[in-house]
């Protein structure tokens, strides 16, 4: 659904652009298609109801189709739609991203970018409309042997709306055309309704049966009188392009496999709602208003920003990587959940209206992850030179009940110390890399950082105190007592030895015991009149990587703040607790969020997320985390160095790896693994050749059998 009236726009655009073109009148524009009508002007109509655009169409149509039934006696009007589209056009040296009066050229030569009037795409050579896109992203260059690539949203699915009826987008598919004089592929747009100026999507030229016949043959030709050193340049180039489409297949898996990233036109994802009261209103576009941390895009998109024209605020979209999710609760004791309805003990009942007697209230969940030491969980851990630490993650849960909205913050961080772990073994071993006093200013810039944005913390530290995981411990404690800050507060949870056999309910006795800690920080509170309330410091939470441990943690302390606010509000009884169907929406929330960050961190979804759903943990749960513990491994030790060279790349910042030595590594490694399997199957065979001649009388065959494998030798 939409609103006519926000998406019907710019009409007389339409005017000036075929006035350009000379006509003498502008009689024929038939933008959305072909009306059976004849139209003397061009008019806006607004409606105050929302229509689909197929309905809106259907409308006019029927209206329009006959002028003496017009919309206004002796007039007959033409809307033009979608004009908020954005198309992309293929020039001889540009290409040209064109939304109604705005128009952005990059060159396919130097990828230089230019903001000019749309006007100008007359001027462009050959423009072909390729199709239709949503944004842009930024630019890339993915290795110093190839061109850069501009990245286009290609296609977006409506998250939810956040209070003030701001959309939220996230990104489903992407498009990366490289900047060079090559064709580009198939792009697979959305073709484009309408064609300014007539131009058709040209049809690909193919090859008859005879000619690629005769084709092949002067090529194998060639091929048999080259040169060696011909051959070599040939493999070069063949190394070349197979590292370019690895790069290319990590580049859309980040964006396109992990439900990652998200934007919205007209509310700063970037900054909670503290820090949004903060900044005050101001006519200042969005991107100039957002948090430098969790702006993804903006290595990316910088060319268009040092344009430094007012003309590129229209282009700029500032993305996150994180996670978004909006629902609309109803508190209604009487209508039981799923799994009761579906239950044989419970008896049938009769299908109740939820209406206005029951309250209502709208969640939301938007995790920010830092760009600063973005990375994949064996590349990046601990603190670096800056004071930034790997997978630091902020969490803001918000709540809106009529025109109030609460908003409760909590943080999420690796152990700010140099640490490592060699990824190339199962469940590695960690190590400290640098020495007390060494780490010391690192540590201070790291907390200094953020105490001067949150004021307080509360260190919520959940590794085991015992085994492997004891000297990261030992070190953070060490660290928070030699920088001595009384605006920290350090809380250990050993959360294994509390939660062992399973017992994950026990992170109660954790939330129990900071409850007075929960109270005395509070939560962020607006209302139309301004700010009532803010947040008084927030918790920082860690485990080792920061994913599975802490997202159970994180949801219990956001639910006991929740049940806090939605009280004080009058939308729940003081003495119950969430009805059972909203507390199993609220917990699939966020073993959402715990699933995506983690696959963005480590490469599959969260551990533990089955009691994060359910309330329970249960033997399924535990062997899929066996799984997703297997896949993390095997994901590290075969695709992070690439997921983490183009991450780099993302930044800004120089790869450190030598990537045409891993590929060589890579292939070495399969032809080994192939080997050594196809050794194995040798000796299997073997050894089931020498059994059936032990266990079979010479009288019988063998007609066939089942191997029978250890999955945990």
């Amino acid at each position: 659904m939409f609103s006519v009236t926000e998406e019907v726009t710019c009409v007389y655009n339409w005017r000036k652009l075929f006035q350009s073109l000379l006509l003498p009148s502008v009689e024929n524009i038939r933008p959305t298609g072909t009306f059976p009508n004849h139209t003397s002007r061009l008019a806006v109509v607004y409606w105050d109801c929302q229509w689909t655009k197929s309905e809106l169409l259907h409308f006019l149509v029927s209206r329009i189709g006959n002028k003496s039934s017009g919309l206004v006696s002796g007039s007959s009007y033409v809307l033009v739609l979608w004009l908020v589209n954005m198309e992309l056009f293929q020039a001889k040296d540009h290409y040209i991203l064109q939304s109604g009066d705005n128009a952005l050229w990059c060159s396919r030569k130097d990828g230089s970018m230019a903001v000019r009037p749309a006007t100008d795409l007359l001027l462009a050579w050959n423009p072909v409309c390729l199709g239709l896109v949503e944004g842009i992203i930024g630019k890339i260059q993915l290795h110093a042997d190839l061109p850069l690539g501009l990245i286009l949203i290609r296609q977006k699915a409506l998250v939810g709306q956040l209070p003030g009826d701001h959309k939220v987008y996230k990104i489903t598919k992407i498009v990366v055309i490289p900047l060079s004089e090559d064709e580009p592929q198939d792009l697979e747009l959305e073709l484009c309704k309408k064609h300014h100026f007539g131009i058709n999507k040209p049809e690909k030229i193919t090859q008859s049966p005879d000619e690629s016949k005769f084709l092949l043959k002067t090529l194998s030709q060639i091929k048999s009188n080259v040169a060696v050193p011909i051959k070599k340049k040939v493999k070069e180039n063949k190394e070349k392009e197979r590292l370019e489409k690895r790069l290319l297949d990590e580049l859309y898996k980040i964006f396109m496999d992990s439900d990652s990233f998200y934007y919205s036109l007209t509310y700063d994802l970037t900054n909670t709602v503290q820090r949004q009261g903060a900044l005050g209103k101001s006519d200042q576009p969005l991107w100039k208003k957002v948090d430098d941390r969790f702006f993804w895009n903006k290595h990316m998109i910088k060319d268009l920003i040092d344009l430094q024209v007012p003309q590129v605020d229209f282009w700029v979209i500032p993305i996150i990587q994180g996670f978004v999710q909006v629902e609309e609760l109803v508190v209604n004791y009487n209508e039981s959940s799923d799994e009761e309805r579906s239950s044989p003990e419970t008896p049938l009942q009769e299908p109740t209206c939820v209406d206005d007697i029951h309250p209502r209230f709208t969640v939301a969940l938007i995790s920010r992850r830092s760009r600063h030491r973005a990375g994949m969980r064996y590349k990046r851990r601990g603190v670096d030179n800056d004071g930034y630490v790997a997978n630091y993650v902020e969490t803001e849960q918000l709540i809106h009940v009529h025109s109030h909205t609460l908003s409760f913050v909590q943080t999420r961080g690796s152990v700010p110390v140099f640490w490592s772990q060699a990824g190339y073994r199962y469940n590695p071993r960690p190590r400290i890399e640098k020495g007390e006093r060494e780490t010391m200013p690192y540590f201070a810039s790291h907390f200094e950082k953020q105490v001067q944005i949150y004021n307080k913390l509360v260190i919520i530290n959940l590794v085991d105190q015992t085994g492997r995981e004891k000297m990261i411990g030992d070190a953070y404690l060490k660290q928070v007592l030699l920088y001595n800050n009384s605006n920290l507060t350090y809380v250990s949870f050993d959360f294994h030895e509390h939660c062992r056999g399973m017992k994950f309910e026990n992170v109660q006795t954790l939330t129990d015991a900071i409850s007075d800690i929960i109270t005395d920080m509070r939560w962020a509170w607006v209302d139309q009149a301004g700010v009532i309330c803010q947040q008084e410091g927030i918790f920082r939470v860690n485990c080792m990587d920061c994913l599975d441990r802490t997202n159970v943690v994180q949801a219990a302390i956001a639910r006991v703040v929740m049940e806090q606010q939605l009280k004080k509000l009058g939308v729940m009884p003081p003495e119950q607790p969430l009805p059972l169907k909203c507390y199993r929406i609220y917990q699939m929330m966020w073993a959402n969020n715990g699933d995506t960050i983690s696959r963005q961190y480590a490469g599959t979804a969260a551990l533990k997320g089955d009691f994060t759903r359910t309330g329970e943990r249960k033997l399924a749960g535990v062997m899929k985390d066996g799984v997703n513990s297997a896949n993390r491994y095997y994901l590290n030790r075969f695709r992070d160095a690439y997921r983490q060279a183009v991450i780099d790349l993302m930044m800004g910042l120089p790869v450190t790896e030598d990537l045409y030595s891993i590929f060589s590594k890579e292939k070495e490694h399969e032809e080994k693994e192939k080997e050594s399997q196809r050794g194995a199957q040798e000796q299997v065979s073997l050894l089931l050749q020498t059994y059936m001649q032990l266990l079979l009388p010479d009288d019988e065959k063998f007609h066939g059998g089942w191997a029978l494998i250890d999955c945990d030798p």
